[in-house]
């Protein structure tokens, strides 16, 4: 079957059928059929919930975040598409290819700052979707992957493969085929990684 994922109301994450689950080293996880994943950001036995969530406060709630948004940046052999209000903050992209993802600077994408080959290897670790790309105006899928989720250190869970997210709504120009989502307890976009775990200093 394939695998889903299921945001308990104010509650974790109950993921079923998934046989991948690994930790920031890449190591596997023991799985069962059915687990609950810490999502509040305060079990003590991360990355599965302990039941912490109903006694510190967590709310799934949306608070609002950035705008759901994409924007668009065309070069001659290649469009980047940017979705701000779902970015993980991963680093990839600026740490990895500063010539075309310039951090501070506006705008902040120059799609004509590397080959495209170098561009399209840099887009393709962006673990949140946030960005994308565009070739001859066709919009480029996802690379396939396994139906796995990476538990990141002191981050979001990253998502690949098409995992199902039950009942949640798609930021424009995201893809399911890789998402992330916060278990730090403090993104203002749940259940999606809006970076927040580094402002509040999530460790975990």
């Amino acid at each position: 079957m394939k695998p889903t994922i299921e945001c308990k109301p104010d509650g974790p994450y109950l993921v079923k059928d998934l046989a991948d689950l690994r930790d920031e080293a890449g190591a596997s996880i023991a799985t069962q059929p059915a687990m609950a994943l810490c999502r509040c950001g305060g079990s003590a036995t991360k990355p599965f919930c302990d039941g912490r969530h109903r006694t510190n406060g967590f709310s799934g709630a949306r608070l609002g975040g950035l705008p759901d948004r994409l924007e668009t940046y065309r070069g001659r052999k290649i469009t980047i598409h940017d979705n701000r209000s779902i970015c993980s903050h991963a680093g990839h992209c600026t740490d990895g290819l500063a010539s075309v993802f310039k951090y501070g600077a506006e705008p902040w994408i120059d799609p004509e700052g590397a080959p495209l080959e170098a561009i399209v290897e840099t887009i393709r670790r962006c673990p949140s979707g946030a960005l994308s790309y565009s070739v001859e105006a066709a919009p480029q899928p996802a690379p396939a992957a396994r139906h796995s989720i990476t538990v990141t250190k002191d981050g979001p869970y990253a998502v690949t493969g098409s995992v199902e997210l039950l009942g949640q709504p798609w930021a424009e120009g995201a893809s399911p085929a890789r998402y992330t989502l916060c278990r730090c307890g403090g993104s203002k976009n749940k259940p999606f990684c809006d970076g927040a775990h580094w402002s509040i200093g999530f460790k975990g």
